[in-house]
């Protein structure tokens, strides 16, 4: 092969793999290692499909539809996880007699590997909540939600970090403000930090600490305030922090086609995703990872039907 031919055809190989920035003096393959991670935010208790006849959603989600969407991509990708940013109950007959009993078993028979807490995962109380994490065979993760002196005291922790094929993962949730949406009586001497703060901490320990190769926040604070600028929101939360590779949020039922990119405080990019509500969609994100720790992701919107 002459030597133009190889140069050409070697550049265009690298181009391919998204390894351009290789130099062709090295003949090394960099080893890329993919990390999908499956999420829903606010299902508000929908378990069934919305009937054929309904004006907006007709014959859309489902949990049943989702767990074979899920279940599928399990068998098409090695390295899956699959998350939860909060508002998990309230919404149908089945959290009013139930109190979320099914919500939590259906969940941890589709493999659910954490999820953080809504608001609205207090409308039966901190008790009511309580009473049902022995269905939960996932975890939970708040870190500006301070339970010391509640029941869920040592039941729910400020992040998680998991080992997908030698990749590191740290995930932390953050929840909104709860006074004047939830009940004091509901949620009881639960404290509530400032989530960016408290962001910006779980970042650096995560990042630069726990060595974490990705991470992630957990968020139910919503997408954005337009009208309240005073009001933390995700894409507040990416501008004002660092260290924060992808947002996935919930609280405001904001339909993303695929996530937005934000820049953090040191002009770095921040994906975030959302996925509406009530199990119509499932969000996926997909990060790339070569050997020489550069990461690349894309994301989408899965509909549930």
């Amino acid at each position: 092969m002459k030597r133009r031919d190889f140069i050409q055809k070697t550049a265009a190989g690298t181009a391919l793999l998204g390894l351009a920035n290789i130099g062709l003096s090295s003949f090394t393959t960099l080893e890329t290692k993919k990390i999908t991670i499956l999420h829903t935010n606010d299902v508000h208790s929908h378990i069934d499909p919305f009937p054929l006849d309904h004006p907006r959603n007709p014959n859309m989600g489902g949990a049943a539809r989702r767990a074979a969407i899920i279940e599928n991509i399990r068998k098409e990708e090695e390295h899956v996880l699959l998350l939860d940013a909060g508002d998990i109950f309230q919404g149908t007959p089945y959290f009013n007699f139930y109190g979320g009993e099914l919500e939590f078993k259906l969940m941890s028979m589709m493999q659910y590997d954490l999820a953080t807490i809504g608001n609205h995962d207090f409308d039966n109380g901190i008790d009511g909540l309580y009473a049902q994490l022995p269905h939960a065979k996932f975890e939970f993760v708040s870190a500006n939600y301070d339970f010391k002196n509640t029941v869920l005291d040592s039941h729910v922790k400020p992040y998680k970090i998991f080992n997908k094929g030698g990749i590191k993962i740290g995930v932390f949730g953050l929840g909104i403000e709860l006074e004047g949406l939830v009940d004091k009586k509901a949620y009881k001497e639960t404290v509530y930090n400032n989530p960016v703060e408290v962001a910006q901490d779980m970042a650096r320990i995560l990042k630069h600490n726990k060595k974490c190769d990705l991470v992630i926040c957990l968020s139910h604070l919503g997408f954005s305030y337009k009208n309240e600028p005073n009001k933390v929101s995700d894409l507040d939360l990416a501008k004002k922090t660092k260290d924060i590779d992808l947002i996935i949020g919930g609280h405001t039922h904001t339909f993303l086609d695929k996530p937005v990119i934000q820049k953090n405080s040191h002009g770095k990019e921040v994906m975030i995703n959302q996925v509406g509500c009530y199990g119509i969609n499932l969000g996926r994100v997909d990060f790339y990872f070569s050997d020489d720790a550069a990461i690349t992701g894309n994301g989408k919107a899965i509909i549930v039907s």
